[in-house]
């Protein structure tokens, strides 16, 4: 793999932490600004909105120039972003902060798919979007705790100014590797990407990343109350146990990348059935620890094991000038899918039939993509006949 892909990954790394580190710091924030805990929360649904309305703007706004020149841009955002955060004064300077860092997160990951598929050969193009993405899981299992161990004895703003020097490392790096393209014939038609995002096999890929992530976050979101009071296990052990859900979103990042690879739709449909049945075995595995905690792995790769699959199928759908917006829109997809699935298992605690049976109605989601992803292989197959 090229160099230039590994300073895609460390800009990922870098926007993971970002995005993941305000859970562990939340009361540290709180009692330094004075407010709630449940007000600080909603740092992490201000960043997640950011990047849904951010996604799809900032990458039609920069369609005209050179791919290499936005993640520039984007780092230099993000940079700015987090330096921001490190000095907010008050909850509204860093709530505006993270919105602002969060613009970068869609493009970043929409465009970089789009320039690491185009730094490798076609049969490599899943791994090399999967390898960019391993930026992200390592954020999870190295990043994260790191920075939340920062912020906890040196206090939060010690975290944001530690991330705010990752993106200062990556720009030199992202200029001095990643090749300067020069923007396709047609881009900054933003009227011509528009129509590419109507295409049915891409809207349903849309669909497919929604419900697919969804399923994932659940569960995600409440699987420390799920290994506490459904498992038995310590409030203690949830950190770890988390590290080894880390692990899991490493290998399964890797491991969909290598499959969609040799089969693209295979890789697609394989992955979401193995999430649906790794969240109905789940189910069954909870109330015993050990089994609870290898299901918690199991859970990480199956998935991020449909990630590279679900990039790269919206990026092939949408082949042209409009993949990056596409790359885009899918990144958006993807947040959507975790507020979809925060609420819904929210929803199911509270209004349902409980906590544990929290898997079991997650499970309902990727079974529902894995239909839409069919109707899409369909949809695409009449289209190439057309």
């Amino acid at each position: 793999m090229p160099p230039a892909l590994f300073a895609l990954t460390a800009g990922a790394f870098g926007i993971g932490v970002t995005e993941f580190v305000v859970m562990g710091l939340l009361i540290e924030i709180g009692a330094d600004l004075r407010i709630s805990i449940a007000a600080a929360g909603t740092l992490i649904s201000g960043y997640a909105l950011g990047v849904v309305a951010g996604a799809p703007l900032i990458t039609a706004a920069t369609s005209r120039f050179s791919r290499r020149d936005v993640l520039l841009g984007l780092m230099l955002v993000f940079t700015l972003g987090n330096l921001a955060c490190a000095v907010a004064p008050s909850y509204g300077w860093l709530m505006a902060a993270r919105v602002l860092t969060a613009f970068a997160h869609g493009t970043f990951f929409g465009v970089g798919s789009v320039v690491a598929a185009g730094l490798v050969a076609p049969d490599k193009r899943a791994s090399a979007i999967a390898i960019m993405f391993t930026g992200l899981t390592l954020a999870n299992i190295l990043g994260v705790p790191f920075g939340t161990w920062l912020g906890q004895t040196h206090g939060w703003r010690a975290t944001f100014w530690a991330v705010t020097a990752i993106g200062l490392a990556v720009m030199p790096a992202i200029a001095l590797l990643v090749p300067r393209d020069r923007p396709e014939a047609g881009a900054g038609e933003w009227r011509r990407d528009l129509e590419v995002m109507r295409r049915l096999p891409v809207l349903l890929g849309f669909l497919t990343t929604v419900l697919g992530f969804a399923g994932v976050f659940a569960v995600f979101t409440y699987v420390a109350p799920l290994l506490t009071r459904v498992s038995g296990l310590s409030d203690a052990a949830v950190s770890p146990v988390l590290l080894v859900f880390g692990g899991g979103l490493v290998l399964g990042n890797l491991l969909g990348g290598k499959l969609a690879d040799r089969g693209l739709m295979p890789a697609l449909l394989g992955t979401l059935a193995a999430l649906a049945a790794v969240l109905l075995a789940m189910a069954a595995a909870l109330p015993n620890p050990v089994t609870a905690v290898a299901a918690v792995f199991l859970l990480g790769a199956a998935g991020f094991a449909t990630v590279p699959p679900l990039q790269s199928w919206v990026l092939q759908q949408a082949a042209g000038a409009g993949q990056s917006l596409a790359a885009s829109f899918n990144i958006a997809a993807f947040n959507l899918g975790n507020a979809l699935g925060a609420w819904l298992g929210g929803v199911t605690i509270e209004h349902g039939p409980g906590l544990a049976a929290l898997p079991l109605v997650a499970a309902l989601l990727p079974l529902s993509a894995l239909g839409l992803a069919w109707l899409g292989r369909e949809a695409a197959r009449r289209q190439a006949v057309a």
